[in-house]
Parts: C-alpha cells; sequence; structure tokens
C-alpha cells in the first residue's frame, strides 16, 4: 500500500500536512473526511504531485483543462460525503479564474436557497454545456450525481486529449507554412527591391513576373499598414463567414468531401457523437433528448442533420440504427452495425464506449499521419517558392549577359 504526502484543511479553514498509507486516492480523501479533513492536495511516493485544487489562471474565459478539474474535484468532494454548497464553496475560493469564482459563488447561493443544482448551472450556458446540464439534471434525479461527474470528468478528459492530440499534430505543419511566408516576405520587402536599382544600371528588359515581384516588395514596404489591415479585414470576413450557416455549409462540404480531410472529420465527429451518446446513456438519460443534446455539440452541419433526421425517425418508433443507415455514408465503415449490435444485446453503454475509443485512437493516427503526408508536400511547395525567387533573379541577368 503506498504512502501519500498530502495537504489538507479542516472545516475552519486550518491547514495540515502529513503522510498517510492509502490503496488509491479515493481511500485517502475518505480516510481524511473521517478525521473532518477535506484534501486538498497528495502525492504518491515517488510520483508527480496531483493538485486537486489548482483550477489554473486567471482568464476571460474557461478553458477545458479547468472544468475537467472542476468536475474532478466535485467528484472526489462529493464521494467523501461533502455536500454540494461545501464543496462549491471550498472551490470558489481555490479557482483563480475570475469568471469561473463568480460563476460557482453565484450557483453557491442559489443552490443554498433552495433551487437545483443543474438549474442555477443553466444560467451560465457560456461555461457549463448543454450536456454538462443535463447530466447533472439526471443525476440529481436518480440519486446517482457522484456517478454522473465521474463519467462527465472521463468524458471531458478524453474531449481534452484527443483535441489536444490533433492540435499538436498539425503544429508542425503550421510552423513550416509560417517559415515560408516569412521567407517569402522578407524577400519581396528587403532582396527585390535592392536588386531594382542593379538592373536598371544595366538596361535589362524585365520579365512580367519579376516586374510584379519588384512591385509588391516596393508596395509591402511603402503600405505595410495596408497590407496588414487588408489581411485583418479578410481574416475576420472569413472567422465570421463560417460563423454564418450558408458559411457552415460550405466548411462542412469541403471537410467532409476533401480526401485524407474527410476520414479524420468523419472519426472526429463520429467518436465526438459515440462517446456523448456513451455518456448521456450512462447516466440515464433518455435517447431521443440525448440526441438532442449531442445535435448541439458535433460541428459538421450534415451530422447535425443526420441527428435531426434520426430523433424524427425515432419518435415514429425506429430504433438508432435503423434511423442513421440512411446517412450511412458519413460514418465510418462498421460504426452503424456495431450500435446495431449494442441495441440487440442490450449492451450499448459498453459497446458505445468501447467504439468511441476505437475512434479516437482512429482520429490521432490519421491527425499523425497527416503531418507526415503534408511534410514532403511543403518542403516542395518552399522548394517551388525559392526557385521562383531565384528564376526571377537569374532571368534578367542572363538577358543582360545575352545582349553582351
Amino acid at each position: 500500500m503506498p504512502n501519500y504526502f498530502y495537504k489538507a484543511k479542516s472545516f475552519d479553514g486550518t491547514t495540515q500536512e502529513g503522510v498517510l498509507p492509502a490503496e488509491n486516492l479515493r481511500q485517502l480523501a475518505q480516510d481524511l473526511k473521517n478525521q473532518d479533513l477535506i484534501l486538498i492536495t497528495a502525492q504518491e511516493n515517488g510520483r508527480k504531485k496531483i493538485d486537486l485544487m489548482n483550477l489554473s489562471l486567471p482568464s476571460f474565459r474557461v478553458s477545458l483543462k479547468e472544468k475537467i478539474l472542476l468536475v474532478r474535484n466535485l467528484w472526489i468532494m462529493l464521494s467523501t460525503g461533502l455536500s454540494i454548497v461545501r464543496s462549491l464553496h471550498i472551490l470558489s475560493e481555490q479557482t483563480k479564474n475570475n469568471k469561473l469564482k463568480k460563476a460557482l459563488i453565484n450557483i453557491k447561493e442559489e443552490v443554498s436557497k433552495g433551487k437545483s443544482f443543474s438549474e442555477s448551472l443553466a444560467k451560465y450556458p457560456d461555461i457549463f454545456s448543454e450536456l454538462f446540464v443535463s447530466m447533472v439534471k439526471v443525476g440529481e434525479e436518480s440519486g446517482t450525481l457522484e456517478e454522473v461527474f465521474k463519467i462527465l470528468s472521463l468524458q471531458m478528459d478524453k474531449e481534452y486529449t484527443l483535441k489536444s492530440k490533433v492540435k499538436g499534430a498539425m503544429i508542425y505543419p503550421c510552423i513550416i507554412l509560417g517559415v515560408i511566408a516569412g521567407i517569402g516576405a522578407l524577400m519581396l520587402v528587403f532582396v527585390f527591391p535592392q536588386l531594382t536599382s542593379f538592373f536598371e544600371g544595366l538596361n535589362a528588359e524585365l520579365p512580367i513576373y519579376t516586374k510584379l515581384i519588384i512591385w509588391g516588395g516596393n508596395f509591402m514596404l511603402n503600405k505595410w499598414y495596408l497590407v496588414i489591415l487588408t489581411f485583418i479585414i479578410i481574416a475576420l470576413i472569413l472567422w465570421q463567414g463560417f460563423k454564418t450557416k450558408q458559411g457552415k455549409a460550405i466548411l462542412s462540404f469541403i471537410l467532409i468531401k476533401t480526401p485524407v480531410i474527410s476520414s479524420l472529420e468523419k472519426k472526429n465527429n463520429s467518436a465526438i457523437f459515440i462517446r456523448t451518446l456513451s455518456s448521456l446513456n450512462a447516466s440515464g438519460v433518455p435517447l431521443i433528448r440525448s440526441l438532442e443534446i449531442i445535435q448541439g455539440t458535433v460541428s459538421n452541419i450534415y451530422y447535425k442533420k443526420a441527428i435531426f433526421n434520426s430523433i424524427e425517425k425515432i419518435k415514429k418508433g425506429e430504433k438508432l440504427s435503423i434511423a442513421l443507415k440512411e446517412n450511412k455514408n458519413i460514418f465510418p465503415f462498421g460504426a452503424i452495425e456495431i450500435i446495431e449490435v449494442g441495441e440487440e444485446t442490450g449492451k450499448s453503454t459498453i459497446i458505445l464506449k468501447k467504439l468511441a475509443e476505437f475512434y479516437e485512437e482512429e482520429v490521432i493516427a490519421i491527425a499523425e499521419n497527416m503531418s507526415a503526408i503534408i511534410e514532403p508536400i511543403l518542403i516542395l511547395l518552399l522548394g517551388g517558392a525559392v526557385a521562383v525567387f531565384a528564376f526571377s533573379i537569374i532571368q534578367p541577368m542572363y538577358s543582360v549577359l545575352g545582349n553582351i
């Protein structure tokens, strides 16, 4: 049985440190609760410190990581017998995120006045999603709030891991593209304008593409503020455009139809759909209500339409697997068939969970493979850019030498 170095607080606010043997973190929290102490941090011998109360740095928004830590803390506190009001009070004092702190204080006050926890959470939709609120509501009604927070913790942790892996795999290609753009801008601004006087002194007839490049460099050097302003305006137009209904439809079409990216998009949305359905199913949320919630969590409009159509069919008595078959082309091969097996065996929650894990691993693998595929393409792009710049300089020189 390992020993844990712990830091805990008593109900009067006194901090206490010490070492206790325990089989796991939950048992340690329970043993300390029996001594009227609330576990704050714990460190198993030879392992990294586990900080249960640090909810990250001040921010204007509440990150997914902060929400995960919040849910984990609530899960541990409730499992030790601490009340919701007392748990929210402790967490509101410990968090450094002002937005989350204010929300927790207000939620604590409303719960202490008799309002339900889920009803209080629903007043902060920018922090607590519909999925979060619905699962908490079911937990309150069924008396399984502790189990719901455990499921939510796993759900959010998987979501965070998936997003982190995909973003991490895309960092390298973005860096290469940034380097290419930076080198191109430096050459346009500092190299080609200097060559103008050189070519003029030789009375060289410049090719049209060299003239265009030199003009572009001069323009960027003299009107740099217009270049930056144009870039910002275009970025804002695209950003806002993709938020509109038409923009989302265009983006969804591009993602679902582009080779390589299509596989990533399908498996990513399928993983979100199946993982969320598994969590809601395990929490006892009715199927139709679960699908209504999931419809708001998936990003691709094709999946939103597929879920909407499925809801209408399920209301008429069809099974989920049958309702989804009309949109079989947007789901990975075998996904709907496995959902059907879960319905027939009565083990949907377990099967959905395993299927979600499989697709999450597939998404991570595809993202990492995409980096390997994109790398040679970027190298060719970089080589092509260098070749264009070199040819634009060398061609006028050969023209002058030919005249001589």
